[in-house]
């Protein structure tokens, strides 16, 4: 979402970057008017289900975003593997948690871990958001030649190794859980091109 973002992308996008940093509660309604500079008001229009619609949008942005993510990650890649994929989609996290510590986090986790703040409408969402994030990793896998009756459960094991690394590196504000998480996961990832051949 670029400049052209009109009021209602703008609070969406803002809801997910305050849930990246502080989960569902950070997201009130209040904040996110004013960091999408928008009147307060027009939180009821573009909302009319309040602060559980603009997060679940939010969780469904995120999910959205990662998928397309992880196509320009596989574009990106000079050589395409499963460990070159994993290593990009650690790295944006890697690079975010050096310059903006409490900054990093994924607004889909967010939405599940913070239960106190979640709905079942919300937990829905994630579920959504996660499926739509495995399924370009899925994608992407086969792609790269990893048996389909695998790339599910690969890209599984890929996003739940990179969101729990991500909450270690978050509470101990440092990298090494998700450099550890790329040097371990790599070559398992790797070994099931093989087998696809």
């Amino acid at each position: 979402m670029g400049s052209e973002r009109g009021p209602r992308e703008r609070m969406v996008f803002g809801a997910a970057q305050l849930m990246r940093g502080g989960g569902v509660a950070a997201a009130g309604m209040r904040d996110v008017a004013a960091r999408a500079n928008a009147p307060r008001g027009s939180l009821q229009h573009y909302f009319p289900g309040g602060k559980e619609q603009l997060v679940n949008e939010a969780v469904a942005w995120g999910g959205g975003y990662a998928a397309g993510r992880v196509r320009r990650f596989v574009a990106g890649l000079a050589e395409p593997s499963p460990s070159g994929l994993f290593a990009a989609m650690v790295r944006q996290w890697t690079d975010e948690l050096e310059s903006a510590p409490d900054a990093t986090g994924c607004p889909v986790a967010a939405a599940v871990v913070d239960r106190g703040s979640s709905t079942e409408s919300t937990r829905a969402a994630a579920a959504a958001a996660f499926g739509r994030w495995s399924g370009a990793v899925a994608g992407a896998l086969t792609d790269m030649g990893v048996p389909a009756a695998r790339a599910e459960a690969l890209a599984t094991l890929m996003i739940s190794t990179l969101e729990g690394a991500l909450l270690i590196a978050r509470a101990e504000r440092d990298a090494r859980a998700l450099t550890a998480a790329v040097a371990e996961l790599g070559p398992l990832l790797d070994a099931a091109v093989a087998e696809g051949t």
